[in-house]
Formats: structure tokens, sequence, C-alpha cells
């Protein structure tokens, strides 16, 4: 089995749904990235009872949701838990988007199941991206961050936290790749800026344009966060000491 297959197989956590992955196991500019810091996936009431002990187990400690207010609870069909499954467990609200600002709709609905709005929702909203990575870098190492589908929002912070432990563009937009090829056909939850059913929009890709010029620095993000984010501290590629080692641990 080649080394890249051995990551990619140990990134993968067993927590009973898809598309859970640890972000450990890459290599970075300054080392290869930690398992057991923080882990990415879908949205946390999919887990059952026994999802939640081998999340324990990985190490969890506190939860990341980047979804708005409307977007959190109980469906139907997702299992039912003991009111003592997250005891010891901290969750915290970050979301990463504001579907009442005028500009994030017009411009990011229509895009909402791509990459190609992500440069647009750090334009428009760098403080909630920013108040997102100040909770990681906050929280009690063993972080699940996720949203939704957790592709798309959990896709920018993760490529944010990747891109700034000196992860390759190539390997930060493999991450987000494997994310669309797992959850394929599931639907994001997010809205459409016509109404229409999330199944009749244009499919993310896994192909060449998810390697869009922006990810062609060594910091994709970088560009588009150092002109906005000039109140926090002094910082290395773009989200500084939020991104950093010390704070969040990724290396």
């Amino acid at each position: 089995m080649a080394k890249s297959d051995e990551t990619a197989d140990a990134r993968k956590l067993d927590w009973g749904i898809p598309n859970v992955r640890d972000l450990g196991g890459l290599e970075g500019r300054w080392g290869v990235t930690r398992f057991g810091r923080v882990a990415r996936g879908p949205r946390r009431e999919l887990l059952s009872e026994a999802g939640w002990d081998e999340a324990r187990r990985w190490g969890l400690a506190t939860v990341v949701d980047l979804r708005g207010s409307s977007e959190t609870g109980r469906r139907d069909g997702d299992p039912s838990i003991g009111p003592s499954v997250l005891d010891g467990i901290t969750v915290v609200s970050a979301p990463t988007e504001d579907h009442d600002n005028a500009e994030f709709r017009e411009i990011c609905f229509p895009i909402l199941d791509s990459p190609e709005y992500w440069p647009h929702n750090l334009r428009i909203l760098p403080h909630l991206v920013l108040a997102t990575l100040t909770a990681i870098a906050a929280a009690r190492p063993g972080v699940l961050v996720h949203c939704s589908a957790g592709r798309d929002r959990t896709g920018l912070v993760s490529a944010l936290l990747l891109a700034n432990a000196g992860v390759a563009p190539e390997a930060v937009a493999d991450d987000y790749a494997a994310s669309v090829m797992v959850m394929a056909g599931v639907s994001s939850h997010s809205p459409t800026h016509d109404g229409k059913p999330t199944e009749t929009r244009r499919k993310p890709s896994v192909g060449p344009e998810i390697r869009a010029p922006w990810w062609s620095s060594s910091s994709p993000m970088d560009r588009h966060t150092s002109t906005r984010w000039d109140s926090h501290p002094p910082r290395r590629n773009g989200c500084g000491r939020y991104c950093s080692g010390d704070h969040i641990g990724l290396w």
C-alpha cells in the first residue's frame, strides 16, 4: 500500500457516519499535522450513541458547529440519544455564513455547493470566519468541526487550517475532493437563490476546476484574508496565531 493510501486510511474516523476525517497526518511546512487535534465531519445529530462513544475514544472534547441556528436540531430519521451523551463535551456555535446578509445571498447562494463561494464568504463576512477560527483556537484539543454535509463550510474552515499549517495546496484540494466524493448525492441543506431543490443545482466537481487560481499560492486564502483581518495580532500566512501550532496544535 502506498504511503498516501496509508495516510488516507489512518485519517478516516469510523464513527458510524460518512465523511469524518482527522486533519492529522498531512505534510506541512513545519512538520506533519498531528492526529487527534481537529476532525471534520457532517452534522453531529447523525451520530448514534455508539458513534459518540467512538468520538470520545478519539478524544473529542469540543464541537464547533458552523451552521446557522435555523439548521440545528434533530430531524426525522436521526438517531435518538440519551441526555448524558454529550456530558463533558463543549458545543460551540460559530456560523461562517449570514443568510440575512444581502450581498452574501446575491453572490453566494447560487454557488454554495462549490468552493467558488469561499473567497466571497471571506470577503463579505470576514468577522464570522475569524470568530470561527478563534473558537477553534480557544477550544480544548479534540475538536470536531462540522456543518451540515461536512463538505463546503467545513471545507472552507479545513482549508484555512491546513493551508496555514503549510499543507500543500494540492493536498488541501484533495481533502475537499474526498468529501465531495463521499457525500455525492447528499443534500448540503444549503438554501437556493431561486427556491429550486438542491438536487437540481449544479453539483460540485472534483476535477481541475477545484484547483482554481486562488489555490496556486502557498497559502491559498492569504490574499483574501490579509486585507480584511487587520485588527488581530501579527499573522503568519493570513490567519496568524489563530491557525498556528501553538494554539490549535495541528503541527
